[in-house]
C-alpha cells in the first residue's frame, strides 16, 4: 500500500511540474530591443508620453507614426521607405494597452504579405531615428512623398513638436523667400 501511495504522489508531482512548465513557456513572449518590421507574435500598442504629448507606442515604448501618403489602411511605404520607417507588423491580433481603444486596432495586408497593425485605419510605423522610448525624431518629417506624424489616442495625427522647416534661417524667419534661379 505505501508503494502505491508513493508512486501516485511521484506521478502526480511529475504531471504538476510538466503542466507548470508548459504553461509558463506558452505564455512567455520574446521581444526584441530593436523595433523590427516583423514579429513572431501579436503585439501590444500602448500610450506613452513624448514632447508631442501622449501618443501611441509599441515595443520598448518606441513612438509609432502614421504616413500621410497612405491611402486608407493601405500602406504606401515599401522598399527604402520601410527600411527607414519599419512597419509595426504582427502575426496575431494586436492588443490595446492602457489608454488605447481596442476596437480602433486592426491589421492590413502589406504588399510583402505581412500583416501591419493599424489604428483608426492608419497603418503604424516606427522611425529608425528613434532609438529609445519617448523620442519623436520623425515628427513632422517630410519623406517619401508625404509627412509623418505621431498618433494620438483618438487615432488622429498629433501636430506639434515638428522639426523646423529646412527653409528657416538662424533668425527664426520661415518666410521661405523663393529662389529666383
Amino acid at each position: 500500500m505505501p508503494l502505491r501511495i508513493g508512486l501516485a504522489i511521484g506521478i502526480l508531482s511529475l504531471l504538476v511540474a510538466a503542466g507548470c512548465g508548459s504553461s509558463s513557456s506558452s505564455s512567455s513572449t520574446t521581444t526584441s530591443s530593436k523595433a523590427s518590421s516583423s514579429t513572431k507574435s501579436a503585439v501590444a500598442v500602448d500610450l506613452g508620453t513624448t514632447k508631442a504629448g501622449k501618443v501611441l507606442v509599441g515595443a520598448s515604448g518606441r513612438t509609432l507614426y502614421l504616413f500621410e501618403k497612405d491611402s486608407g489602411s493601405t500602406s504606401k511605404c515599401s522598399g527604402e521607405c520601410a527600411t527607414d520607417w519599419p512597419p509595426l507588423t504582427t502575426s496575431g491580433k494586436p492588443s490595446a494597452g492602457t489608454g488605447v481603444t481596442g476596437n480602433m486596432l486592426g491589421t492590413t495586408m502589406r504588399s510583402d504579405g505581412k500583416e501591419q497593425v493599424t489604428y483608426n485605419g492608419h497603418p503604424l510605423y516606427y522611425y529608425e531615428g528613434d532609438t529609445k522610448a519617448g523620442q519623436t525624431a520623425g515628427q513632422g518629417v517630410d519623406a517619401f512623398g508625404a509627412e509623418w506624424y505621431v498618433v494620438g489616442a483618438n487615432g488622429s495625427k498629433v501636430e506639434g513638436g515638428e522639426k523646423k522647416d529646412s527653409g528657416e534661417d538662424s533668425s527664426g524667419d520661415s518666410s521661405n523667400t523663393p529662389n529666383p534661379y
